[in-house]
């Protein structure tokens, strides 16, 4: 997710992305992201080992301790923390606010049927950490369009990746999404797709995108589309294929903003190309 955020932050028309950046937020991504998965980890070692498909992860094997756990989350925070140091001091104290989320959403499954949203929340930050790491701040009709549509792109996929316990959440008695939504996760689904497409839609117009991006979106919608429509919420198989083709959604948007800012230079030309034959 954080590839296509920090590539739809403003470049120059008919530029890549800057590099420095994209490698800052792909480690940054890497970094934050497995301390989030950590931090799940520690809050959840007991619940893990009562459901088959996390009853191997370390903690809850017993194969690390807390206190090693919580040695490696330090490790994995000051390396996060040195990327953040390398961006301005908007970015800095915009980064440094997602933390609390990143520690409380684990807990958000045993207080809420909502616990995708928050997580939705935290994972999608860098929608807006990428525009204001190249200008110094936010420009919110661009950034809060696109952190939705993050935000539902996350019910999406991770609504889909929560049916694959659904059984064992019911019994140790946990909460998500796919227990609230139930037969009618599809439509669910389906509303949360629409949004997101809408919200990319309002985040191209607003920053000037063109053609390939608007083809991005497109295809992007019909790869949802197919992936919601077969999808078999009762195997849990099934649920991981679709969960991790949304790697597919991140490459499209990806390549889809990429060549979206390319293609302006060339509108730019076929504008200035008149002017001066005049």
């Amino acid at each position: 997710v954080v590839l296509p955020e920090a590539a739809a932050a403003p470049t120059a028309p008919g530029c890549l992305p800057d590099w420095h950046t994209l490698s800052l937020f792909g480690i940054g991504a890497v970094l934050m992201r497995g301390a989030g998965c950590t931090i799940n980890d520690m809050w959840d070692r007991d619940y893990d080992k009562k459901v088959v498909r996390t009853a191997s992860r370390p903690l809850a094997a017993g194969e690390i301790s807390t206190f090693q756990s919580f040695v490696f989350l330090g490790g994995q925070l000051s390396l996060a923390l040195c990327v953040l140091l390398c961006l301005n001091y908007y970015s800095i104290i915009l980064g440094a606010a997602s933390l609390s989320l990143v520690i409380t959403y684990p807990l958000m499954k045993r207080i809420t049927y909502w616990p995708q949203l928050v997580l939705g929340l935290t994972f999608n930050w860098g929608a807006l950490l990428g525009w204001s790491a190249i200008r110094g701040s936010c420009e919110w009709s661009v950034c809060l369009p696109l952190y939705f549509a993050g935000v539902m792109w996350t019910l999406v996929y991770d609504t889909i990746y929560a049916h694959q316990d659904k059984r064992d959440d019911i019994i140790i008695g946990v909460k998500s999404t796919a227990l609230h939504f139930k037969e009618d996760t599809k439509q669910w689904l389906s509303g949360f797709s629409l949004a997101m497409l809408l919200s990319l839609c309002m985040a191209g117009m607003n920053c000037n995108q063109t053609f390939p991006y608007y083809s991005a979106v497109a295809a992007v919608g019909a790869h949802l589309a197919h992936q919601i429509y077969t999808l078999d919420i009762d195997k849990p198989e099934d649920c991981w294929k679709k969960f991790a083709s949304n790697r597919t959604v991140g490459v499209l948007l990806f390549t889809g903003i990429v060549l979206g800012n390319l293609w302006k230079r060339k509108d730019s030309k076929n504008v200035e190309e008149p002017l001066e034959n005049k």
